[in-house]
């Protein structure tokens, strides 16, 4: 969870995640860990710019080959 989601966007101050699309994603995070769990498998979840999460879980985990990622999409106005 990245926490520049959760604080005033640049445009009106408006967050950009409000207290019920925050409940939503934590329901569903919970609901693909479990998921997850029943298949033998696991959710790493951690808080923090992802810049930097990203880089000490390769650290932590020592042997990743591929990091794959998606930018999000950025309307200029």
């Amino acid at each position: 969870f990245d926490p520049r989601h959760y604080v005033g966007t640049h445009c009106y101050g408006f967050p950009k995640t409000g207290p019920h699309r925050l409940r939503f994603l934590l329901e569903s995070v919970k609901d693909l860990r479990e998921t997850l769990k029943k298949k033998g498998s696991t959710l790493v979840v951690r808080k923090g710019k992802p810049e930097d999460v990203v880089r000490d879980l390769i650290t932590q985990l020592g042997s990743v080959s591929t990091v794959v990622f998606h930018e999000e999409v950025r309307e200029i106005l």
